[in-house]
């Protein structure tokens, strides 16, 4: 009996095994897999987003990841049916980011809630003319870039989802009373109705002008997709060479970038919108891991109000 026993112990064992690697694989999705898509991010939430347009009806129940814990393209593509946003004139989907950004805070305040989506992705001549009907719209929305959301959860307070945002200091977070909030994926910042600023001329001249990256951690020798976000107005040039720039760990010194361009070019012309969403570099395989923040020089700027110089959000390099 004892070599029986000692067999049915073995078998439970591996039974029991065998479950928990399906609650891996199952359950948290990526966690079983050999992906970095599900650590791209510094904050991510189950990878669940149930969101509905509460002005066309349009709804979406999904999972950010595909059974190999990659990003699940055709989730991605509901999404953006669910925020207007034209991903195939784009040739991007909405920001990844704010997708990820919405189902962490989502999941902190209220799990497995629906998501009302109230204003999604404005093409630039919508957000003017609700500007213009004295809506209380920004020239440089980040909506019109795709990495905003207007939004409200049916049993939160607003006040509540903005306080837990605004802790973190992560994004962009705004609320005008009520129980929606605006949450975007730009340069961290937070407002209410009397501190937004809309309406007066904060965000003429490019003065607002920001660098994000597709993913906030990258493999050393990755190829990098940045882009310019709140702009105003183009016809203005980034210089060639770009900076990684680690402050964080008293390392500072800078480590060039080539923005990927023409030889020939040294002042790269940003002639419009989609110029300014596809700006690639590669980061340095010789560069140690750790956190950074990459460095953009502008040249032919068309107004002295312009900054110079314009710094991305953070990022993390690692070796795997």
């Amino acid at each position: 009996m004892k070599p029986f026993r000692a067999l049915q112990s073995h078998t439970e064992l591996i039974y029991q095994s065998l479950l928990l690697v399906i609650f891996l694989i199952v359950l948290l999705p990526g966690m079983g897999t050999t992906s970095s898509e599900p650590t791209r991010f510094f904050r991510s939430g189950d990878g669940q987003i149930h969101i509905k347009n509460e002005k066309d009806g349009r709804e979406a129940k999904v999972n950010l990841f595909d059974p190999k814990g990659t990003l699940n393209e055709r989730a991605l593509t509901e999404l953006d049916g669910v925020f207007n946003f034209p991903n195939t004139s784009k040739g991007e989907h909405i920001s990844l980011r704010l997708l990820f950004l919405l189902d962490y805070f989502s999941d902190i305040v209220a799990p497995s809630k629906m998501i009302h989506l109230v204003s999604g992705y404005r093409s630039p001549s919508y957000n003017e003319k609700l500007k213009k009907s004295g809506g209380n719209v920004a020239k440089t929305s980040t909506h019109i870039d795709g990495m905003a959301i207007d939004f409200f959860i049916e049993g939160i307070d607003g006040k509540i989802l903005w306080e837990t945002v605004r802790k973190e200091n992560c994004c962009g977070i705004g609320h005008y009373g009520g129980k929606v909030v605006h949450l975007d994926s730009g340069k961290p910042r937070f407002w209410e109705a009397a501190t937004s600023k809309v309406g007066t001329q904060e965000s003429e001249f490019n003065r607002r002008v920001y660098l994000s990256t597709e993913y906030d951690r990258y493999k050393l020798g990755e190829r990098v997709r940045f882009f310019l976000t709140s702009v105003s107005d183009f016809q203005f040039g980034i210089q060639k060479m770009a900076t990684l720039v680690n402050d964080f760990e008293g390392k500072n010194r800078p480590i060039s970038l080539s923005v990927q361009t023409q030889p020939e070019e040294e002042c790269i012309v940003i002639n419009n919108r989609t110029a300014s969403r596809f700006i690639y570099s590669t980061f340095p395989v010789e560069a140690e891991p750790g956190r950074y923040r990459v460095r953009l020089d502008f040249c032919k700027r068309p107004f002295e109000q312009m900054p110079s110089v314009v710094f991305s959000n953070e990022i993390e390099i690692v070796r795997d």
